[in-house]
């Protein structure tokens, strides 16, 4: 797998987000509250909110808009509501997120 760089782990507050455009889509990654990183398309599959602008909590990202609840281990839509957004290789070496942009082509074929 190829791994691009997109930043530090850092550039990302604990419990927050930020969104990476890529020329297949936009890519939200967020950061938990004890530092483990995620990778998601960054659209709700409910309206296509932005994700990268909702809430963290735990795993979980609560979209902006309608307040679904996105998985970011699954990406899977959590409680009653149905739907999903892909998630994408990501991983931290030396603080530095490296992710797979070749998953993202994939997602986006």
């Amino acid at each position: 797998m190829k791994w691009t760089a997109i930043g530090n782990i850092d550039d990302i507050p604990p419990r927050g987000a930020r969104c990476v455009a890529t020329p297949q889509g936009r890519i939200g990654v967020f950061r938990t509250a004890d530092d483990r990183v995620f990778a998601i398309e960054d659209h709700c599959p409910h309206r296509g909110g932005p994700l990268s602008q909702g809430i963290v909590h735990g795993t979980s990202v609560t979209c902006p808009l309608h307040n679904w609840v996105i998985s970011l281990e699954t990406g899977e839509a959590l409680g009653a509501d149905e739907g999903s957004v892909r998630t994408i290789p990501l991983k931290v070496e030396d603080g530095r997120l490296l992710i797979a942009l070749e998953a993202v082509g994939a997602a986006a074929a």
